[in-house]
């Protein structure tokens, strides 16, 4: 990595609010100095506390905008809306994106719920999301991802994420099948990025998480990443070509999406309906320990990395 561009590193501890366990895990690493920024998933069960959490330790907090897993945060969507299933909850990673293949969600519902989420984030901490972005990526699915924009432009949120990242499809320890849905994440986000960027809407040059998601997240894993994201122009595929220019900028900015915390317990968590597999799971704790290595943050300070939230790009 190029000594003479700087690097600014967001690290972002998504799901915050959606259990206990898992907050307490992400406050402890905003502590330890190893995430900069939350994501607060206001229809997690725990969000209010989480918010309180980010006021207490001042801990810079966006939205995590959720259109697939548990139940909506606007009433009167509830029942009889395109984006629940019979039992009122969410359609899931996966149903939400077969729904939408079968234009079978209506995007005033989308609208609705994204916008009511925004307002009881207003409500739990008193500020305007510092960035937004969607929970599963639902937020550069098509269609959708023109409502979320018009969301942000609403509520002036000035910051997102594409999740695009350099140098994946060279990364073989990643299983085919998952492997299979990062190339369709990357496929709309692609397609996202200029509708995005005519609504004024920024996000880091750089994005990496993909690669080092759960028990695929090692030091070294993190620094490949880091190492692909500071590449010439020319040999990277980026989401924003017209913007990302190393060649001729004094700093690069990155976002590093992470999941840390301890495991949820079945009887706790979730956004309604239970924590999820991957939430109780060994594989938070093992995110939490990598990013809060001593290590990790010797490598950061060796190139020179800038650990530093949102509010600091």
């Amino acid at each position: 990595m190029s000594v003479t561009n700087r690097i600014k590193l967001v690290v972002t501890g998504d799901d915050f609010g959606y259990c206990p366990r898992r907050d307490v895990g992400i406050v402890e690493c905003f502590h330890a100095g190893a995430i900069t920024n939350v994501s607060l998933l206001v229809n997690g069960v725990s969000a209010a506390c989480a918010a309180e959490l980010a006021r207490r330790y001042n801990i810079p907090i966006g939205l995590h905008a959720n259109l697939s897993e548990g139940i909506p945060v606007c009433r009167e969507l509830r029942q009889n809306c395109s984006l629940i299933n019979d039992r009122g909850v969410f359609l899931g990673k996966m149903g939400i994106r077969k729904a939408l293949a079968q234009g079978r969600l209506h995007m005033s519902e989308v609208r609705q719920e994204l916008s009511a989420q925004v307002e009881l984030f207003r409500e739990l901490t008193g500020q305007i999301p510092q960035h937004m972005d969607g929970h599963q990526h639902v937020h550069v699915l098509p269609k959708i991802r023109e409502e979320f924009a018009q969301v942000l432009r609403e509520h002036d949120i000035p910051y997102t994420r594409v999740p695009i990242e350099v140098g994946l499809h060279r990364c073989a320890w990643i299983k085919e099948e998952v492997m299979e849905f990062y190339r369709g994440v990357e496929e709309d986000a692609l397609n996202t990025a200029e509708i995005f960027k005519s609504y004024g809407i920024r996000w880091p040059d750089v994005y990496i998480g993909l690669s080092t998601m759960g028990e695929n997240m090692t030091i070294k894993n993190i620094q490949r990443a880091l190492d692909y994201s500071n590449q010439p122009l020319h040999n990277c595929l980026t989401p924003q070509r017209p913007l990302y220019s190393p060649t001729s900028r004094s700093s690069t900015s990155i976002e590093l999406m992470t999941h840390p915390g301890y495991p949820s317990v079945l009887s706790e968590g979730g956004c309604g309906e239970g924590p999820d597999d991957f939430s109780q799971s060994w594989e938070r704790l093992h995110e939490m320990k990598v990013l809060k290595d001593p290590l990790l943050h010797s490598y950061y300070n060796e190139r020179g990395i800038q650990l530093c939230a949102f509010r600091d790009l």
